[in-house]
């Protein structure tokens, strides 16, 4: 794992990942963090976001780039074995995860993917473009929080 990252090409690789169609937004954000701090995580946790896309399951609940970034800081920052709801690791990734979702919700109000694509038709230009947009810049936030709480939680980890 690395820290010598640009935010700026998290953010670009995830849009690049959600716009080829490579992969959806929650993908996207995971496989962008994943080869950008080099995570020695196998490809399969980019799986483990696959049922998110499009408000879970397409159900247009929470948008899929905020879900990719809470799994993101949870692979990063979460626990691997079982403790108490007091775990420094638990207590942090649940503070982390917090942030980054409202700092989404403070800049488009909610977390609904049916409210804020509300009007949109689902294959067109607009909508895609909107979505590209949210994946690149949950992605980039993920790494920025990543990054801001990186010595914090190696020295978490240390004591566990």
């Amino acid at each position: 794992m690395t820290n010598q990252v640009s935010i700026e090409q998290v953010r670009k690789d995830a849009e690049d990942l959600f716009r080829e169609g490579k992969f959806y937004c929650s993908e996207a954000v995971i496989s962008s963090i994943r080869s950008n701090f080099e995570l020695d995580v196998p490809e399969e946790v980019i799986a483990m976001a696959s049922g998110f896309p499009v408000g879970i399951g397409k159900s247009k609940c929470t948008c899929g780039a905020v879900s990719g970034g809470v799994l993101s800081l949870g692979l990063v920052f979460g626990r691997t074995l079982g403790s108490t709801p007091k775990d420094p690791l638990s207590v942090k990734t649940l503070e982390l995860a917090n942030e980054l979702q409202a700092y989404f919700k403070e800049n488009h109000k909610v977390l609904c993917c049916s409210i804020l694509t509300k009007g949109m038709d689902m294959a067109s230009g607009e909508h895609k473009a909107q979505c590209v947009s949210f994946t690149g810049e949950m992605a980039a936030k993920t790494a920025e929080i990543i990054l801001d709480n990186w010595n914090d939680t190696r020295e978490m980890r240390q004591k566990a």
